[in-house]
């Protein structure tokens, strides 16, 4: 049984620490974007250093006080609340955000937990490197909190997602001591690779407090365009035409169904959309290019070689075009929010079964009632964002008693599939049922064996994932 952080074991942390560590949580640290659930109440530490995040779990773990890992707060998957009892120790990396050093010339930055992903975006651009991971939040998720949950976002086709773009980790263990895993090789042939446990471990396993990050030269030349599209299969067809055409440079390949771009006209009507009849499918894509290649020319090429596979297209010709079709796929997430979804499902599929899964889906959910579904995501790594809404005019919460058989329905047909519940989101608290029902019986046993064995008093992130 865990203790909560009460005044007693408040005063004991107050003691260990510099003055203003440690207070009540404020509550933006209590609550998730989407308002799902909260922590009713808990202690707030705030430290400085990785040596005072290890004075704080061995404190916790002599007290038996379960510890919330908190970085940006942007999960969407309720692993950074905790809604039962007893009251936590939030505990927040936000003011570990130091470079700890950058080596463009080995490819590599070594930053703290609490940097956000743009400040380390800002930092290896400010060295003439990119850092490749790309997120809605990254202006306050941190990289911390992305290599916990192992985050995916816009680049991952070309880059791969948090776990790949990390070489090497300092966290601290559940008994307070420190996992060292800084080096900057990119062979490291010596046992266990506890990076890449800690990575996507959702803070069960350690906090981590620094990464290895790896950063890559800047492309020469991008290029930006919006195709329209016959279907996902027609998409699937092109994505793979662009490789051919571009040796494998396709940094981005977005799919866009017509239902989030009628959202955006209403309730975002403001957001300028390329194509005045609102397309059935399109496809957002991003090309980075060596120098000498133009850009705009190759993307011109696909589109005239794409035959029957595009009917319409828009090519940005200058950044400013570009980063408006960016912010166009940007906006669909708020749309969403703000007509407000039934039923949203962060799901990945092998990419040649994502046509066939959306033939058998949209009758699935039509079987349960008369809902409208916005699919879009990243075609180019198999990730999509199903998400079932309301009929116009109608609200949420009128038909939130079918939440639970849409998900059911949905991820039943996923795993019929060979997908996942989770692409890039995580398991977190809101997952856990689902893990059980489809994951692999003999990878849950052994997870459980490495939480045992590694959190014996199960105080890290108590209830997430597992």
């Amino acid at each position: 049984m865990l203790n909560p952080a009460d005044a007693a074991f408040a005063e004991r942390l107050t003691a260990l620490l510099p003055a203003g560590t440690i207070s009540a949580a404020e509550p933006r640290y209590l609550e998730e974007p989407r308002r799902r659930a909260t922590t009713p109440a808990a202690l707030l530490a705030r430290p400085r250093s990785t040596a005072e995040v290890a004075s704080i779990v061995r404190a916790c773990a002599s007290a038996r006080v379960g510890i919330v890992p908190w970085g940006g707060g942007t999960g969407l998957v309720l692993g950074q609340v905790m809604p039962q009892d007893p009251a936590p120790l939030i505990l927040s990396l936000e003011r570990l955000t130091a470079l700890r050093g950058i080596w463009p010339e080995e490819g590599l930055m070594v930053a703290e937990a609490g940097l956000t992903l743009a400040g380390a975006q800002a930092a290896a651009g400010a060295a003439g490197r990119l850092f490749p991971l790309s997120l809605a939040s990254e202006g306050t998720a941190c990289i911390g909190g992305n290599l916990a949950t192992n985050a995916g976002g816009t680049a991952v086709l070309r880059y791969g997602n948090a776990r790949e773009l990390c070489l090497g980790v300092e966290a601290v263990l559940p008994d307070g001591s420190v996992l060292n895993g800084l080096k900057r090789l990119r062979k490291d042939n010596t046992g266990y690779d506890l990076t890449d446990l800690l990575i996507g471990s959702e803070g069960t396993l350690g906090i981590i407090t620094a990464a290895t990050l790896r950063i890559f030269p800047r492309p020469a030349a991008t290029g930006t365009a919006m195709f329209v599209v016959a279907g996902p299969e027609a998409a699937l067809s092109l994505l793979s035409l662009m490789q051919e055409a571009t040796g494998g440079n396709v940094t981005s390949f977005e799919l866009i169904h017509r239902q989030g771009l009628l959202f955006l006209d209403e309730v975002m009507p403001e957001q300028r959309q390329p194509f005045a009849d609102r397309p059935e499918w399109s496809v957002l894509a991003e090309i980075g290019l060596p120098p000498g290649l133009d850009p705009e020319v190759i993307l011109a090429t696909i589109y005239e070689a794409a035959g029957t596979l595009v009917t319409d297209g828009v090519i940005a010709s200058s950044a400013a075009q570009a980063q408006a079709l960016w912010d166009l796929r940007e906006a669909l997430p708020e749309g969403n929010r703000r007509i407000g979804a039934i039923a949203s499902h962060d799901i990945s599929l092998p990419m040649s079964e994502i046509a066939a899964f959306l033939r058998r889906a949209g009758p699935v959910v039509d079987g349960i009632g008369p809902f409208r579904i916005n699919c879009f995501g990243h075609l180019g790594d198999g990730n999509l964002h199903y998400n079932v809404f309301p009929p116009k005019g109608g609200r949420a919460a009128d038909h939130a008693e079918k939440a639970g058989e849409i998900q059911r329905a949905v991820h039943d047909l996923v795993h019929e599939f060979g997908g996942s519940i989770s692409a890039e989101h995580g398991i977190g608290r809101l997952k856990r049922d689902d893990l059980v029902r489809y994951g692999d019986p003999a990878k849950l046993t052994a997870m459980r064996a490495i939480k045992a064995a590694l959190d014996p008093l199960g105080i890290m992130n108590p209830g997430a994932v597992l």
